[in-house]
């Protein structure tokens, strides 16, 4: 019996309500995680097994049909050789002597046909007795073959051997019931059924198991996850185990602690630019609300003191904007440098930043060409010359110098100065970050940020130096940039024959991350 697929819908979109505004997505959209797993094992579990169960049918099915084959071709061979031996006069002695020495299996019936019409059987079977019976063999006993016929019980399979002596035909007739070996088999699948279905459900509940476990560090982060907010990033998610769920929670955690820190310093950094952007909005608010403008003097003495206050925010909002910029990708443009070169430009543009003693300490073993921003470079360097200049007297000195350092571009700036103190070394490097102020001193304390952010941007580092290293030790301070010594990726000869524009290619740069 077949029936009818059922019928599946065309695909197209699926009805609900009119387009409008957009609305907050559910907690879960279809199925669970677990859910799916499980089906998808049980669907492939099923589909497994029944494959399995079609091709043993298959194979088993046509191993039978190859055995009863097998049965009866050795039961005609077994006639055909007594037929040879000449020992009987007569076609029914002949089958006579077959049947009684010969047993038939007990799904055979083996009969002996005569010319008259004259039965031989063995064992007896009223099957011979039914005229449908008669009629079936009537042409396989003339000219051999095989024939199937339905019967009260069951397909039945009916061969034919014709034999001859002389004037008298007969034949053998070999016939196998077809429903008990068919039994067997159907018994045998009914039994790999049972097994399978068995097998499906515990394989499919085994998966559902597994995956709920395997699963559960998901949910548990998932539940952690919902209960971290922005004004809540302390919390962590629970690490257990040393999977792959483990190393996610890691991840997860990792990625929380910087924008725990990155929130942090956004927080301290815009409450540091409000306070001191504060400070010169009331001077401009407070001078503009006492002015009188009928007095000329006044109103020039007001104004010269406005402009020098715009002058100081301009320059505040200018330090913000490059550290703002410090952490795009953008922010430095590295290009072959002389660092020699760099060095003496640097002592040249800082000697205009006050009457000082400026001294050059550069290495003669620089090498010709490194890759850095070499104007991120005299930047930072000339913000260190500045913060010399503010803490040193006229004429003091300061030494600018640089040096390779095995893999590594150490540049300096050492001033004679007071020094900086040891509690303030951490401090200044931050934004709005400041130690002892000198008088006149009129800066936000970014300064030296911009120089850590510089030399970040490199993958470098930007420290104070105690130890005096490469340098005469004098007193004061010693800030250090460094960098590391990025050399030129050599640029290959151009082959022969090539057009000789080919000759100049672009250099490709080695440098780190920013």
């Amino acid at each position: 019996m077949t029936t009818d697929p059922p019928t599946v819908p065309a695909p197209g979109p699926a009805p609900g309500p009119a387009p409008g505004p957009a609305t907050d997505p559910p907690g879960r959209a279809g199925l669970s995680v677990r859910t799916r797993i499980t089906a998808a094992v049980a669907v492939l579990v099923t589909a497994a097994l029944a494959g399995a169960g079609l091709i043993v049918y298959w194979v088993e099915g046509h191993a039978l049909a190859d055995t009863m084959q097998r049965e009866v071709e050795q039961e005609l061979d077994e006639f055909v050789a007594l037929q040879r031996t000449g020992d009987f006069a007569t076609v029914r002695d002949l089958l006579e002597g077959f049947l009684t020495r010969n047993v038939p299996d007990d799904d055979e019936l083996l009969v002996g046909w005569v010319g008259d019409g004259t039965l031989v059987q063995f064992p007896a079977d009223d099957l011979v007795d039914d005229p449908a019976f008669r009629e079936a063999v009537a042409p396989v006993v003339v000219d051999g073959g095989t024939t199937y016929l339905d019967t009260d019980r069951g397909e039945v399979r009916i061969t034919g051997q014709p034999v001859a002596q002389g004037s008298q035909r007969g034949a053998l007739l070999v016939v196998t019931y077809l429903a008990e070996d068919r039994s067997e088999l159907g018994q045998t699948m009914r039994t790999y059924l049972v097994v399978a279905l068995l097998s499906a459900v515990l394989v499919t509940a085994t998966a559902a198991w597994v995956s709920g476990r395997l699963l559960r560090p998901l949910r548990t982060l998932h539940l952690a996850a919902d209960s971290i907010t922005a004004t809540d990033l302390a919390r962590r998610l629970p690490e257990r185990g040393n999977d792959d769920i483990t190393a996610l929670t890691r991840t997860v955690n990792g990625m929380l602690d910087r924008l725990e820190h990155a929130f942090a310093g956004q927080r301290q950094f815009l409450d540091d630019a409000g306070h001191e952007l504060r400070t010169p909005l009331t001077v401009l608010r407070g001078h503009l609300e006492l002015l009188d403008t009928g007095d000329p003097q006044e109103v020039a003495e007001t104004r010269a003191l406005l402009l020098d206050e715009v002058d100081r925010m301009a320059r505040l909002v200018g330090d913000l904007i490059v550290l703002a910029k410090s952490d795009r990708p953008d922010f430095l443009a590295p290009s072959p440098t002389d660092p020699s070169a760099l060095l003496a430009a640097v002592l040249t543009k800082a000697s205009a930043l006050g009457e000082r003693t400026w001294v050059l300490e550069a290495s003669p073993q620089l090498p010709a060409e490194l890759v850095l921003d070499g104007q991120r470079i005299t930047q930072a360097l000339l913000a260190l010359a500045d913060n010399a200049v503010k803490h040193t007297a006229p004429r003091g000195r300061i030494a600018i110098g640089a040096a390779v350092v095995g893999s590594t571009l150490r540049c300096w700036v050492h001033d004679d100065g007071a020094g900086v103190a040891p509690g303030d070394e951490a401090r200044i490097f931050g934004r709005f970050g400041r130690a002892a102020v000198p008088d006149g001193d009129e800066g936000f304390g970014l300064g030296l940020s911009i120089v850590n952010a510089i030399a970040q941007a490199h993958g470098g580092t930007v420290y104070v130096d105690r130890s005096g290293a490469g340098s005469d030790a004098r007193s004061g301070a010693r800030f250090v940039l460094d960098v590391p010594a990025v050399l030129p990726t050599p640029v290959p000869p151009a082959s022969p024959g090539a057009p000789p524009g080919d000759a100049e290619q672009t250099q490709v740069l080695t440098w780190p991350t920013s």
